[in-house]
């Protein structure tokens, strides 16, 4: 199989990291959808990554549609609970690392715009989006080991790749210093050699 993405998005790390945990083989091709002679609009019609291409050329796109998929087609390393109350609580937590994803991403590329043209108040709503969510993910979190307890699961994936996010594209936002649970969490899964090789940069 190949996996489609880039080296900054936390959507493609999320699934580069599942890839690593599950000791899954595959091709990694590095392309962005921003770039003029991208290809990824031929193999996903929204004309973005994470993109995986299974054997059979089938494409599947979304981050939470590949880990899921991976997660199931090899037996070893679950991620996710199949009980369904605790699955659903993974998915919670995913859902919530993907919204932070997803308002410091609309942020980084509101701000890359002119000066004139930034919409203050929707950098603002987005700043607040993050914060908001990073103090309940703290509360969240409280003094577990992991988001789910004692055992690392795709909630954990999910969160390490915001918070690497964040540390990545605002060292501005001192998240580990405001909320120290969340440091120690992020420290914890950076000595995880799936995270530790997959820490974005330009």
């Amino acid at each position: 199989m190949k996996l489609i993405g880039s080296l900054t998005s936390p959507y493609v790390r999320k699934a580069r990291v599942v890839l690593a945990e599950k000791k899954i083989d595959y091709e990694f091709e590095l392309d962005s959808p921003w770039t003029p002679a991208t290809q990824v609009t031929n193999v996903n019609p929204l004309g973005k990554i994470p993109v995986l291409l299974l054997d059979d050329n089938t494409s599947l796109f979304d981050s939470r549609v590949i880990v899921e998929y991976l997660d199931n087609v090899a037996p070893n390393n679950k991620l996710m609970p199949s009980q369904n109350r605790e699955r659903i609580e993974v998915k919670r937590w995913e859902a919530l690392a993907d919204g932070v994803c997803d308002a410091a991403a609309l942020t980084f590329l509101e701000k890359k715009r002119p000066a004139a043209q930034q919409g203050a108040d929707w950098i603002s709503r987005q700043e607040e989006k993050i914060a908001r969510s990073l103090e309940f993910m703290a509360g969240e979190l409280g003094d577990k080991a992991f988001c789910m307890g004692m055992h690392f699961s795709l909630a954990d994936v999910a969160m390490g790749c915001a918070l690497g996010y964040l540390a990545f594209r605002f060292p501005d936002i001192t998240w580990q210093e405001q909320h120290p649970k969340l440091g120690r969490l992020y420290d914890k899964l950076l000595a995880r050699s799936a995270f530790a090789e997959t820490v974005p940069h330009d």
